[in-house]
């Protein structure tokens, strides 16, 4: 594991332990998102005695600290995955290969303006995600329809 990694760790008062370094090694291997079950099963290969609870804590412990970043699904399920973009960015989600993307693009300042105009609030904070297909996905799903 990096030593940048370490560090965040270390920032965030979280203890450098076998178990979190091998969540984020999981999870950095991936092109795309894993569930907390997923993750578990591939870490019961290394620690015979880990148990799902564990593994959920420590996985909101990294997100919590953006050391690793969360999926909410449609299907209302948490994933997680690594994102080593440490600039402000939002994420396109492939529902059908799991892939994620970064989206270098934010229009929160649009978004604070309309608020303000038509609520008379202050927007705080804000999550974007976008969900679809990606380009590969979609090529496989025309060939299907077309077959």
């Amino acid at each position: 594991m990096s030593e940048k990694l370490t560090k965040s760790l270390k920032q965030l008062n979280l203890k450098v332990t076998p178990k979190r370094i091998a969540i984020i090694e999981i999870l950095m291997k991936e092109p795309g998102y894993l569930s907390p079950e997923e993750i578990w099963r591939k870490m019961k290969r290394q620690f015979n005695r880990i148990g799902l609870p564990t593994v959920y804590r420590n996985l909101e412990e990294l997100a919590d600290g953006n050391i690793i970043s969360k999926i909410t699904h449609p299907n209302r399920q948490l994933y997680y995955f690594f994102c080593g973009n440490n600039e402000h960015h939002h994420h396109f989600v492939c529902l059908s290969c799991r892939n994620v993307d970064d989206i270098n693009f934010c229009a929160i300042h649009e978004l604070q303006k309309e608020v303000k105009k038509k609520l008379n609030a202050q927007v705080v904070s804000h999550i974007l995600q976008v969900n679809g297909l990606c380009k590969e996905c979609l090529r496989k799903r025309v060939k299907e329809d077309l077959a």
